[in-house]
């Protein structure tokens, strides 16, 4: 996704002349237990990163049990997962290394899930412990294109060469999987854990999760309210649905499911904020990298029409998931919801976010929760 961490670490982060709360202390309301913060580093996997903070926030919930889940796992399924697809649509799809919270949990319902120790990261290959997608992709997204279409997307643009016989090539999939297991690491059929034996099938059915307890929802008016449809953006390569709400009923949800207990995840912008300016809007900004808050400029007001206005011209799109796991109030009484990022430590107040209930309510793309919430 656009919001991969190398991406946002080179953004220009703070606006002169913003209106942006400056650092202030907040009133936390709730706050749900959530497991520690990760690092999805050089990679555009926030999808899976937050995705999987969820799941483990879903065990302490159910359980009190603490996990570290592994991200590359659910990586490595999906984008072989991804690359099937791409190729059996001849290319008329989205490979990259985004993705969206349903990916996730297919993922496990198919394949399963193991703990971060259990799958050991190659490094080596580019030198870096943490997730580093940027050479992996380089070689991985050509590989799939060229399959899918049977067009050498390495070679340069004047000399593209079109190779029929690459749509009868029997051994692709392994060629993709073997470049996907060369730089994240190789998915364990078995392994151990606390003393047990799981493959990881097992592993997910020990979690104690009902897998398919969990719906996504969402908020436009380009399709009608109450209903299912399929968000339109390139990483909903899935087609999984998303019921559509009022955007008021749909914060009220949020809070709700905050209130009693249940953290959410959420996928949405990231990327800027609106300002208004001679009647028109413009989207100035980022994320107070400083300050840990993500916030409108004052006077903003969001609606149902706003939010539909900026989908249809694409200044809000889905480019980044995180983790709501509490509500916080400033000084001012103003309402913020305590997010989760994976950007590591450093960024924002120790990797946890503060986003004004109006950022929420205008960037949401989905919410992802358990259907009890």
């Amino acid at each position: 996704m656009k919001c991969s961490h190398i991406i946002i670490i080179a953004a220009t982060l703070i606006l002169a002349g913003s209106q942006l709360t400056s650092a202030q202390n907040f009133t936390t309301i709730k706050a749900n237990p959530i497991t520690s913060v990760k690092d999805q580093h050089k990679s555009g996997t926030c999808w899976d990163f937050a995705t999987l903070g969820f799941v483990e926030s879903e065990i302490l919930r159910q359980s009190g049990k603490t996990y570290d889940l592994c991200e590359m796992f659910v990586a490595n399924k999906d984008y072989m997962d991804c690359a099937t697809h791409h190729v059996r649509m001849h290319g008329f799809s989205q490979f990259n290394e985004g993705g969206s919270a349903d990916d996730v949990f297919e993922v496990i319902k198919k394949y399963g899930i193991c703990p971060e120790e259990a799958m050991p990261a190659p490094g080596s290959l580019v030198g870096d412990s943490l997730a580093n997608s940027v050479e992996f992709m380089k070689e991985l997204i050509p590989l799939v294109k060229y399959y899918g279409t049977g067009i050498n997307h390495i070679m340069p643009a004047d000399t593209l060469l079109v190779s029929y016989w690459v749509r009868t090539e029997k051994d692709w999939k392994e060629k993709v999987q073997e470049t996907i297991d060369r730089y994240i690491g190789k998915c364990p059929e078995f392994f151990t854990y606390e003393g047990k034996t799981y493959t990881p099938k097992t592993f997910a059915a020990s979690l104690g999760i009902d897998w398919n307890n969990y719906i996504s929802l969402t908020s436009f008016t380009h399709h009608p309210f109450y209903e299912n449809f399929v968000i339109e953006s390139l990483h909903k390569w899935r087609m999984r649905p998303s019921y559509n709400l009022p955007i008021d009923r749909l914060m009220s949800i949020l809070d709700a499911a905050i209130m009693k207990g249940y953290c959410v995840a959420w996928g949405g912008d990231v990327s800027g904020h609106l300002v208004k300016r001679d009647g028109n809007y413009y989207i100035e900004g980022e994320f107070n990298q400083e300050t840990g808050i993500a916030e409108l400029p004052a006077g903003t007001f969001v609606t149902q029409e706003l939010r539909q206005q900026q989908w249809d011209n694409w200044t809000f799109t889905y480019d980044h998931v995180m983790l709501i796991y509490g509500i916080a109030k400033d000084k001012a009484g103003n309402k913020y919801y305590m997010v989760k990022n994976s950007w590591g430590t450093q960024y924002g107040r120790n990797g946890i976010w503060y986003m004004s209930e109006d950022y929420i309510k205008l960037n949401t793309t989905y919410l992802f929760l358990c259907k009890d919430a």
